[in-house]
């Protein structure tokens, strides 16, 4: 009895063993794909704030992408994102979103510049990424969310594009002068039942000097009206995908069948609410608990949204600012909490990339996060976890070719043949 139970405490050990084996050969193979690829999250939003000489992106600050946690975590290319709130529709609401577009806009250039023109660089093509990264250095995109501060001057697509923007969503969280969003489907309440004979025109003008057309925040009928419009494929900058999540910011079957009609590009998004809604409002209202006794300590007043749309812009980035360090305070319970219930988490992301590509085919499907505007999962909350991303695509089987194609190199073909077609206009 006593060699039975010796042999079967050795064929265990020998199990174990080979299960460490296992994993440390997959973490070995997606390191290696993680350093080989481009890797392009296309949504990270920013305060301006944090973009001066004395408070920036060289630092470690409490933000979730910063040029130390894309150092670690091995992202190449963060899209940062001049983002408006929607307002009401009339001159005043659009000059002062211009205004704070214009300060994004200049404290993105203020940083690759001037604050760290040796450590980041801004790219506006594919070629300037691939250049950047083959230099060692992290790269800078601007992407425009919320078209709002270009009023109804549509030369201001031109000027943006000129700025360094290479996308641009005609909406946001409410109707634009552009295009309905899709809160509408709320209440059923809808401007345009689609695009404004204003979105219309944009569209043609985006075309025209090379911006990508972003559908993340429109309404279902608008983004149908865009696929029939444009001359160049579309982009969802942060979506995912709505059989899995019925959330009204995820794409349906039928409109993600419009993106593998006309060669777009779907970037999955690793915003918790829009990838499980039953394991997020679960956690949520646990954590909520403890966010509401730290925010007590701090003398912070926590706001339901309702109440942060109402805020100037330079509110709304401080709010979030402060509501950031409220997460940092509370993360060490928050952690403690995912003993008792689980987060949604990496897998659960990657649930919807799998979904995608099965869909629509692995040239159609990306990555993107929504850091510092809500986005970030158990696995992946900030830049310095990006690697686990690699390590689950690793796990599901994805190739090197797949894992490229995801992490960047979609988006990539998808920029040059928007930037093609506006060559091809302009020539005509």
């Amino acid at each position: 009895m006593r060699y039975k139970i010796t042999a079967i405490l050795f064929f265990i050990g020998l199990l174990a063993i080979t299960a460490q084996t296992s994993e440390s050969d997959l973490k070995e193979k997606a390191r290696i794909i993680h350093n080989e690829a481009i890797t392009i999250d296309t949504h990270n939003d920013i305060n301006i704030s944090n973009f001066t000489s004395d408070k920036n992106y060289t630092m470690d600050l409490d933000t979730q992408v910063n040029l130390p946690k894309m150092d670690e975590g091995g992202m190449d290319v963060t899209w940062l994102i001049v983002y408006t709130g929607q307002k009401e529709l009339n001159a005043e609401g659009y000059k002062n979103a211009y205004e704070n577009a214009i300060s994004k806009f200049e404290a993105i250039h203020r940083l690759t510049d001037e604050i760290a023109p040796e450590k980041l660089g801004l790219a506006t093509s594919s070629t300037e990424v691939r250049k950047l990264v083959s230099e060692g250095k992290k790269v800078a995109m601007i992407g425009v969310e919320n078209a709002y501060p270009i009023g109804t001057d549509l030369d201001r697509i031109k000027e943006f594009y000129d700025r360094g923007a290479r996308y641009m969503s005609l909406s946001h969280n409410g109707h634009s002068q552009f295009c309905d969003s899709n809160t509408g489907e709320e209440n059923d309440e809808w401007l345009y039942n689609g695009l404004s004979e204003l979105g219309k025109e944009a569209i043609k003008e985006m075309n025209r000097y090379g911006i990508m057309i972003d559908v993340s925040h429109p309404s279902k009928e608008a983004i149908k009206q865009m696929f029939e419009l444009s001359r160049a494929p579309l982009i969802a900058s942060h979506s995912s995908a709505r059989a899995l999540c019925d959330h009204s910011r995820n794409l349906d079957d039928e409109l993600l069948a419009l993106f593998k009609e006309h060669r777009g590009v779907v970037q999955t998004v690793a915003f918790s609410s829009y990838l499980n809604t039953e394991k997020d409002d679960a956690f949520a209202a646990a954590s909520d608990n403890i966010y509401k006794e730290n925010a007590k300590e701090m003398g912070f007043d926590i706001l339901e949204r309702d109440s942060i749309k109402k805020l100037t812009e330079r509110a709304q980035d401080d709010y979030y600012e402060s509501y950031r360090k409220l997460e940092l305070i509370s993360k060490p319970e928050v952690e403690a909490l995912k003993d008792k219930i689980e987060p949604v988490n990496v897998s659960d992301f990657v649930d919807h990339v799998d979904y995608l590509v099965e869909k629509i085919g692995i040239d159609h499907v990306g990555i993107s996060s929504d850091f510092d505007g809500g986005g970030g999962i158990d696995g992946w909350q900030d830049a310095s976890e990006t690697f686990n991303v690699t390590l689950e695509l690793v796990k599901r089987g994805y190739n090197e070719e797949e894992i490229k194609k995801l992490w960047g190199e979609n988006l990539l073909r998808v920029l040059d043949e928007v930037q093609a077609v506006a060559d091809n206009i302009q020539k005509s």
